[in-house]
This record gives C-alpha cells, sequence and structure tokens, in this order.
C-alpha cells in the first residue's frame, strides 16, 4: 500500500491537491456561496417579516406555488416513473433518444422553454387551434402555471430514477418472477424498494426546481396576482415597490429549500437504520420458523 495514502499527511496531500492556492480557491467559493444568503438572512428584522407576510402578495402566491408544486410532483413521478425504468433496463437507441430529449430542459434556458410552450399552446401555436376548437386555453392560466413546471422539473426526478433504477439488480427481478410474482408486483416490491432513495432525491430535486420556476412560467402563465403569481414571480413585482417584502419572500423560498436540503441529507442514514431494523425483524422472524 502506498504510505502516502495511507498516513494522514497523504490523506491530506490528496484532499487538497494545489495546497494552499487550491485551499485558497475552495474557500472564496465557499463564501460566495454563503455570502448572499447570509446577507438576506441578517438584512430582515422581526418588523420586516411581518410586513412581507400581511403583504397582499404573499398569501395567494405562496399557495399557489405549493399548489402546483405539489400537483406537478404527483404527475411528473406517476408518469416519470415507468419511463424512468424503461430508459434504466432497455439498451436500444430509441431508449437512449428519448433519454437525450428528456434532459434537453435542463440545459435549455426557462425563457426559451417559455416561448415553446407558447408555441405549441398558445392561440396561434401548434395545439392552439385544436384546443380552442373544444374550449381550452392553456395560456396565462394557473393550468399553464402547472404546465410549465412540469416541463422544467419533470427531467430532474426521471434522471435520477434511471440511475436509481440503474443499480436494481435483474437477477432480483427473476427470482420475484419465478416465485409467482406478476411483473407489477416484481416491480413495486423489489425495484422500487432498491430504488427508493434515488426516487425521493429526485423527487425532491423535482420540486425544488418546481417551485423555483420563473422565466418559463412568466412567459407562458404571465404574473397576475392571485392567479398565475407563484412566489419568485411575486418577489419580482415586491422590488418595485418595497425591497423589504422582496428580501421575506425570498426569505420563505430560502427557508423551504433549506428544509428540503436537511431532509436529503438525513434520508440515507435514516434508510439505512430503516433496512437494518426491518433485516432484523426478519431475521427473528426466519428463526422462530
Amino acid at each position: 500500500m502506498n504510505r502516502a495514502c495511507s498516513s494522514p499527511s497523504g490523506a491530506h496531500r490528496l484532499a487538497t491537491p494545489l495546497g494552499p492556492v487550491g485551499f485558497g480557491l475552495g474557500a472564496i467559493l465557499v463564501v460566495v456561496l454563503a455570502l448572499p444568503l447570509g446577507a438576506l438572512l441578517l438584512s430582515a428584522s422581526v418588523d420586516d417579516l411581518k410586513a412581507g407576510a400581511s403583504s397582499p402578495l404573499f398569501a395567494p402566491a405562496l399557495w399557489l406555488s405549493l399548489r402546483t408544486s405539489a400537483l406537478s410532483l404527483v404527475l411528473t413521478v406517476l408518469g416519470g416513473t415507468p419511463l424512468a425504468w424503461w430508459l434504466a433496463t432497455s439498451t436500444s437507441r430509441t431508449a437512449r433518444g428519448v433519454e437525450l430529449v428528456v434532459d434537453l430542459p435542463i440545459v435549455i434556458p426557462p425563457a426559451v422553454i417559455g416561448v415553446a410552450l407558447l408555441q405549441t399552446f398558445g392561440r396561434r401555436g401548434l395545439l392552439g387551434p385544436a384546443l380552442g376548437g373544444v374550449g381550452v386555453s392553456l395560456p396565462f392560466t394557473e393550468g399553464a402555471v402547472l404546465l410549465a413546471q412540469i416541463v422544467v422539473s419533470a427531467p430532474f426526478f426521471v434522471q435520477a430514477a434511471a440511475n436509481a433504477f440503474r443499480k436494481v439488480e435483474i437477477d432480483l427481478m427473476i427470482v420475484a418472477r419465478t416465485l409467482g410474482a406478476s411483473p407489477g408486483a416484481a416491480f413495486f416490491r423489489v425495484a422500487v424498494p432498491v430504488a427508493l432513495p434515488g426516487l425521493v432525491v429526485g423527487a425532491s430535486l423535482a420540486w425544488a426546481r418546481a417551485l423555483g420556476e420563473f422565466g418559463a412560467t412568466l412567459l407562458f402563465a404571465g404574473n397576475m396576482p392571485g392567479r398565475t403569481q407563484t412566489m419568485p414571480l411575486a418577489i419580482v413585482t415586491a422590488l418595485e415597490s418595497d425591497v423589504r417584502v422582496a428580501v421575506v419572500f425570498s426569505l420563505v423560498l430560502a427557508a423551504l429549500g433549506g428544509v428540503l436540503l436537511l431532509g436529503l441529507r438525513l434520508l440515507p442514514a435514516a434508510w439505512a437504520a430503516f433496512g437494518g431494523a426491518r433485516a432484523a425483524r426478519d431475521a427473528g422472524a426466519g428463526g422462530l420458523r
């Protein structure tokens, strides 16, 4: 074994390959990431929090954001889970092409997605006349908010879920089938439990992305208070009249993101503890038999 790798000093050299320069650059990056959030937190007083919470923009925008992001997550999970399984288990060129299409919204600017949605579902868009013929109009409605959130957030779930499903041993599925389980039962009783941590992470990332969506929503759904104005859009509106209110709105979204991140940090340990306890119960039950 290489002594440089086994000794504490060797481990330190591996941890900081550029020495003081690398450490300094890393420290600068940490400051750049943390300082704005710290400034945001320090800039709000108790009175500011009360003013923000009492703003007529606050409750409608928060409720709309929570409602639409939750619904978009449900629809994303329902449609994205079987799609992710197919992408994870298929080796065809079609699957790779579909995977590329699914991942595109991650790298495309949200404003471009908003324009694309207008060109698809707008009054003069690709599907606009057909939808108008049956009395359906999506742009500048709550449905447009929901659709924009799904388009920008679903790729995060599908990508994470596909990576999680790739860790499922196909032999386990084959054994389950030979024991009499149907394809659906084998999927939900074998594949889903193994991939569950990755599925939860993907769902959390998708929800966070939907909650913070701005560009596509602004162009496709507009910024109408009480109708299509989500929390990110309300922040922009509040900036035009009262910066303190915008700061409070920003703190609320930051707090929701912090809670989400904390949950993701605690998830692996909780899942490991649950798995260990379950294995112990199964072993005990086997011993009793």
